[in-house]
């Protein structure tokens, strides 16, 4: 036995069931944990057992380095089921009865809110005032659609928000209108901002408990570091009162957004934002509070919408829909930046120090997102930037290549590359077959050798990362024709393939080492054990597994 035993100790029984996924192309049947790191592999972790080393038999189970998110939302996340839950509803009666439920059960609420509904239940995405009036029109009602580009609100809303057939559309949002210019109910993108200034605000309370309801989710799915893709100075006092009671479980990274209006004033606030996170850091260290790290590093842009809202930014025109929604002429989508205005922004916060990180949905805005990476790079010069594309729904043919080029990382949601509902009522038809054919290019960019990130972009989907592996490699849903027909089969990848990206692959966006997200010596011990052998279970079939336990740094976070 080694002097220094450890303190955990994972083994796969001898001639039994049970794996051990390294991420690496060495096997093993054991690995050593002690002070938070791995210390051992193979027969030298079994060495290490001592008399108060705690130890794991795999059988039946497998042991893997722990899940990290390349872009969700957690504490938004969170804070949305406390309000009106609409996620996953089947129809227009679902929601409507969620939302009559939840009036009834919050009478002093000023307003209804509700987040989650899916935009493919309504005729081109397009949510009418009246029939929520229908259910509730005493009081201002607003509904976000699960992908959050759009929000569906009553007439009382609307006249709170003074949203009127005078009311200007915004530049970067669209108020969908009737034949004779009237609003109809439904908002997109920056038209949403009308209506987000007459709301009551969360408060800090119901922020942190929301970012708690997140955290839980995420150690439960076997998560323990998530880039959180937009945020503002203006929150940090939630994320750091969770912080400092020590009920932060997983390790955070915050994006600020860049707002297009005012980025020559921003760099400064987040500049202070994340030294002020940093210190809180520091001091909760020295004092030995317990949970993960809460880093600001990041700031994110909104280059574009998507494509089920006809807001996606695309080099050629949307086909026409026919659903005589007016979706104000944008039929090239709706680009929120000038290409001179994007790059200086962007080369301001790079030179602060900042990661970019660029939610760019269409064809136009994902190649806008890689000529500012290279416009940027020309500008500062040579450093360890690590870009991010966050959604790269569709890309042109001729800009695959550049992802690994460029060195951007190309951060996919795997589970929206399935031939579901919302691809066949709204995306699909907008785009025509010859571009649908472009969508979610995962092993296209993988095989150039891009480096490629997992995440779930949660609440807008699972954010259970299992569920999107199994989409990345069977290229199909769980029920209905995404089910039956596999989406562009030819962009499937393998298992570790899949595995990869939601471990190393986002653990080199994190900024983390090569070895990072792997099972290797010296590495912090990140782990989760899943309730079945990994090794064994069909892909279609990996949604239906369970992660028993999750740890951070050695430490268990997760445990039924």
């Amino acid at each position: 036995m080694s002097s220094h035993p450890a303190e955990l100790l994972f083994v796969v029984p001898r001639g039994g069931s049970g794996s051990i996924w390294t991420g690496r192309p060495a096997t093993t049947d054991a690995v050593a944990v002690r002070d938070g790191r791995i210390v051992a592999l193979d027969r030298e972790a079994l060495d290490r057992r001592g008399p108060s080393t705690e130890i794991i038999e795999l059988a039946g189970r497998t042991l893997l380095p722990a899940f990290r998110d390349g872009h969700l939302h957690p504490l938004a996340g969170g804070a949305e089921t406390l309000d009106c839950d609409l996620v996953d509803a089947a129809d227009v009666a679902e929601v409507l009865a969620r939302l009559r439920a939840f009036a009834q059960a919050t009478p002093d609420a000023p307003w209804v809110l509700g987040y989650g509904y899916p935009p493919e239940i309504l005729p081109g995405g397009v949510g009418h005032a009246h029939t929520l009036d229908d259910v509730v029109g005493d009081r201002p009602v607003a509904l976000w659609s699960s992908d959050h580009h759009m929000v569906w609100c009553n007439t009382l809303a609307l006249q709170r928000a003074d949203i009127t057939a005078g009311t200007t559309d915004p530049p970067r949002g669209t108020i969908v209108r009737d034949a004779d210019g009237h609003p109809v109910g439904t908002l997109l993108e920056e038209a949403e901002l009308l209506l987000e200034q007459h709301l009551p605000p969360r408060g800090l309370a119901k922020e942190a408990r929301g970012l708690e309801v997140g955290l839980a989710r995420m150690v439960s799915a076997g998560l323990v570091w998530g880039q959180d893709a937009w945020t503002r100075p203006e929150t940090m006092p939630s994320y750091l009162h969770v912080a400092d009671a020590g009920r932060l479980t997983v390790d955070l990274d915050l994006a600020f957004k860049v707002d297009v209006d005012r980025w020559r004033e921003q760099p400064g606030d987040f500049e202070d934002a994340r030294r002020d996170t940093a210190r809180s850091a520091e001091r909760r260290m020295a004092g030995g509070v317990p949970g993960g790290l809460l880093t600001a590093t990041t700031v994110k842009f909104f280059i574009d919408g998507v494509i089920e809202g006809g807001t996606g930014a695309m080099l050629e025109p949307y086909c026409a829909m026919g659903d005589g929604a007016g979706h104000g002429g944008h039929d090239h989508g709706i680009a929120n930046w000038e290409r001179d205005e994007l790059v200086q922004a962007a080369a301001a916060m790079d030179a602060a120090g900042f990661q970019l990180h660029m939610h760019a949905i269409g064809d136009a805005a994902i190649r806008l997102a890689l000529d500012t990476v290279e416009q940027v790079a020309a500008r500062n010069g040579p450093r360890d930037r690590r870009p991010v594309v966050a959604h790269t729904h569709l890309v042109h043919p001729d800009d695959r290549r550049r992802f690994r080029e460029l060195g951007v990382i190309a951060n996919f949601e795997p589970l929206w590359a399935q031939d579901n509902e919302i691809m066949r009522e709204l995306t699909e038809p907008r785009l025509g077959p010859r571009r649908s054919g472009w969508q979610y290019p995962i092993g296209s960019l993988i095989r150039s050798g891009a480096r490629v990130s997992f995440g779930s972009d949660w609440p807008v989907s699972s954010h259970v990362p299992l569920d999107g592996i199994a989409v990345a490699v069977t290229r199909r849903g769980r029920t209905g024709p995404a089910a039956e027909h596999a989406f562009l089969p030819e962009e499937a990848i393998t298992v570790d393939e899949a595995l990869a990206a939601y471990t190393s692959g986002t653990a080199f966006q994190a900024g983390d080492d090569d070895d990072a997200g792997q099972l290797a010596v010296g590495q912090r011990a990140d782990l989760i054990v899943t309730d079945q052998d990994l090794a064994v279970v069909a892909p279609h079939e990996l949604p239906d597994v369970g992660i028993e336990a999750t740890w951070r740094g050695g430490a268990r976070v997760h445990a039924p």
